[in-house]
């Protein structure tokens, strides 16, 4: 198999689109050019097809595009990550609720986030209670989005 029909993922799609707008912004192309090569930067399933996008510009070129010294040799250009990060033993539940339930920071002291809670916990008795809308909205973001625990962990659902 030749290196053009190589299948490219997300990565390799995302980079090509970044770098067009990196040489639209510099002016190298024009708003139609830059939208037309885009799509075309999605769309795109095999080096080949993302090769012309570059052609007739100048670096920066995906490195996934430079030509290399040895090309019956694959090198990868997305690799796994060598270990993946645990979830936390906290609940992303039990976080969203206390914050929603006690809005006093609660829920930051739950999950390890000291400084976050202590200014919420000042924010509310400083503001005569108005400050009570951070916390709530807080607790609506970890119920919706999940967060960490205060060692980078996510939180387990």
């Amino acid at each position: 198999m030749s290196s053009e029909e190589m299948r490219v993922g997300t990565a390799e799609r995302e980079e090509a689109a970044r770098l067009l707008a990196d040489h639209y912004s510099q002016g190298r192309i024009t708003p139609d050019e830059y939208e037309g090569r885009v799509l075309a930067a999605y769309e795109a399933v095999t080096l080949g097809e993302l090769r012309p996008l570059f052609q007739d510009l100048p670096a920066p070129h995906p490195a996934y595009l430079a030509p290399r010294s040895d090309p019956s040799q694959f090198v990868p250009v997305y690799q796994q990550p060598a270990a993946v990060m645990p979830y936390s033993p906290k609940s992303k539940v039990a976080a969203g609720v206390l914050q929603i339930v006690l809005p006093f920071g609660i829920g930051r002291f739950y999950t390890g986030h000291i400084g976050i809670a202590l200014a919420q916990l000042a924010v509310v008795v400083f503001s005569c209670g108005i400050g009570v809308v951070w916390p709530i909205v807080d607790g609506i973001v970890l119920l919706a989005n999940g967060g960490t625990d205060s060692q980078g962990h996510r939180l387990r659902d």
